[in-house]
């Protein structure tokens, strides 16, 4: 069984029913708006499912598949599994649990400017990994910020039967665009909204509730070098570190186009005397 769930129905591009403002400074790793997305989509959603959900035995929360560095809609089901877990306590139910699909990612390019075809086509080599066992015969929810053109259900549905997996499947979004003459690009349009500059990051990144997340570590390592240099200078020397240690486990210093400003964040040697 097969079910989806969309707070937001995007049906004029230019004037949704979210703040793209706010919406951009979660993409970009201010995890404030992740808890206030999260509250809102939870609220939504139990409304409308709160019988299938307190029928379940027990039910598995997935975010959008990420390999190191959680992406945006990772702290968004973080929030999430909060609230669902104050409801299943209310009713006696047991909490839920919590599963990942494992991706490694093979491209740098940005597909928020891409049609359907395009993104299928980008995504088909990267490499996905499912505990079948762990969600087997369950309820599970599959959880993302937003539906453009439906690449990622695509994806997920294609590890789901490639896996041969059995249960009851609700794909959960923030929001979802319904109107098909929009053009998918306008995905990039809500990404960006507040995200014009180095200074726009470097406000992000020196803000109370800021993350780190994949879309956030990608951006910066294709700053140009006096970007780069701007963004590195205005912020602290933990956040560097932190910076090229998720750079690392994500093999982001094997691709190409990350290695210059990878390198710019190796700490200096320093001469010990004897």
């Amino acid at each position: 069984m097969n079910l989806r769930y969309s707070l937001h129905k995007i049906e004029h591009a230019y004037d949704p029913s979210f703040s793209p403002l706010e919406y951009s400074r979660f993409k970009f790793g201010q995890t404030c708006y992740a808890e206030k997305f999260a509250q809102e989509l939870f609220d939504g959603f139990i409304a409308q499912y709160t019988d299938l959900v307190l029928a379940q035995e027990e039910i598995i929360l997935l975010p959008s598949p990420y390999c190191a560095i959680p992406t945006a809609s990772n702290f968004l089901c973080a929030y999430f599994k909060k609230h669902l877990n104050s409801f299943l306590f209310k009713h006696q139910r047991p909490a839920c649990k919590e599963s990942k699909i494992h991706r490694y990612q093979t491209y740098v390019e940005d597909y928020g400017n891409m049609d359907y075809e395009q993104r299928v086509r980008l995504i088909s080599g990267d490499t996905y990994y499912l505990d079948k066992q762990f969600i087997a015969g369950k309820l599970c929810l599959f959880l993302d910020d937003i539906k453009i053109t439906g690449s990622h259900e695509h994806t997920v549905n294609k590890i789901l039967t490639q896996y041969n997996v059995d249960g009851q499947f609700i794909f959960l979004y923030f929001a979802e665009l319904m109107n098909s003459d929009v053009h998918p690009r306008i995905e990039n349009y809500y990404n960006y909204f507040d995200v014009q500059s180095p200074g726009d990051i470097i406000r992000i990144m020196n803000s109370a509730s800021f993350c780190f997340n994949t879309r956030l570590v990608k951006y910066i390592l294709l700053l140009d070098t006096a970007a780069f240099t701007e963004v590195m200078r205005n912020i602290s020397r933990k956040k560097r570190n932190e910076l090229l240690d998720l750079a690392i486990s994500n093999n982001y210093h094997q691709v190409i186009d990350y290695q210059e400003n990878i390198s710019k964040l190796k700490p200096k040697k320093t001469c010990q005397l004897i």
